[in-house]
């Protein structure tokens, strides 16, 4: 049977912390991108959070540019992908003066009704709507941070929580960065990645934490760089395994779950790598910012 410490030896004693300065800067500059990709670029809104119409089609041999150079002369805003193959195509476009959904629905199919074989389904958000839905989720997203903080704090110490925020605002602005590059559609289901990411990440953090507070009562006169470095060790296999199984489970999602799903997938895989890196390379030094011990204050 394949052994995990053919991978991580179980007496590893790698030096993460040692290199801790290069991996702040290396994140810094990934956030500052993130951010700048955020403010400029942007996201790319779903119909759930932009409003509008959703319409799928199943096209008679017809291809994107033909569809978009017949829509776009008829509508403010139109945005076609296929979905799934080449001939079943999404279209997603801003409805006209906030007119129902019914006549936009209507006004596609009289302009495109020669060129499609099949109208599938069409679905509709309208703008109040999707405002209020983008809201939430922002709303959702910061309160699942700060309960995270409020249960770290009574689990272990307030250090330990806020290293794992800083941790999981890392996480969650590295995901959207990268997300933003993809441009990958962001909706209901991305937000929920982004809270299922949350939770994974604070369990890996939670484990090497753990650890780290054992270590802290068992070894009183080792350095806390030393000490730190230790723990994450003690923890290595259990967090790489982990892994490992949860993205081989994620790939299989986006690679046989259908078009619907791969956002949702994608923003999984993204998060899980993000969020094992961030458990081990952000949370635990930034404990070193924090004095655990009387003594050390004392001979300071």
């Amino acid at each position: 049977m394949f052994g995990l410490n053919k991978i991580i030896p179980v007496d590893s004693d790698y030096k993460f912390l040692n290199h801790r300065k290069k991996f702040y800067i290396a994140s810094g500059i990934a956030i500052l991108l993130s951010l700048i990709l955020l403010f400029f670029k942007g996201l790319n809104l779903g119909i759930d959070f932009k409003g509008g119409t959703l319409i799928e089609v199943s096209t008679k041999n017809t291809t994107i540019g033909e569809l978009r150079d017949i829509l776009s002369p008829n509508f403010n805003e139109v945005s076609l992908q296929e979905f799934g193959n080449e001939n079943t195509i999404i279209i997603r476009l801003q409805n006209e003066n906030n007119q129902e959904s019914i006549k936009t629905v209507n006004k596609v199919k009289q302009i495109i009704n020669d060129k499609v074989e099949e109208f599938r389904r069409s679905e509709f958000v309208g703008p109040t709507i999707s405002s209020e839905l983008l809201w939430k989720g922002f709303q959702a997203v910061s309160f699942a941070l700060f309960a995270i903080l409020i249960y770290i704090w009574l689990r272990f110490e307030w250090q330990f929580g806020f290293g794992a925020v800083v941790a999981l605002t890392h996480d969650v602005l590295f995901t959207l960065g990268v997300l933003s590059i993809l441009n990958v559609e962001f909706s209901l289901s991305t937000i929920a990645a982004v809270l299922t990411i949350a939770g994974y990440s604070i369990n890996d953090t939670v484990v090497i934490f753990d650890r780290v507070r054992e270590n802290l009562r068992k070894y009183k006169k080792l350095e806390l760089l030393d000490l730190f470095n230790l723990s994450i060790n003690n923890t290595l296999s259990r967090t790489v395994m982990t892994s490992i199984t949860t993205l081989l489970a994620l790939l299989s999602l986006y690679i046989f779950g259908g078009e619907v799903i791969k956002p949702f997938a994608l923003t999984m895989i993204i998060g899980v790598l993000i969020g094992t890196y961030s458990s081990i390379f952000i949370a635990v030094p930034t404990l070193l910012v924090f004095k655990f011990r009387p003594q050390e204050e004392d001979e300071n």
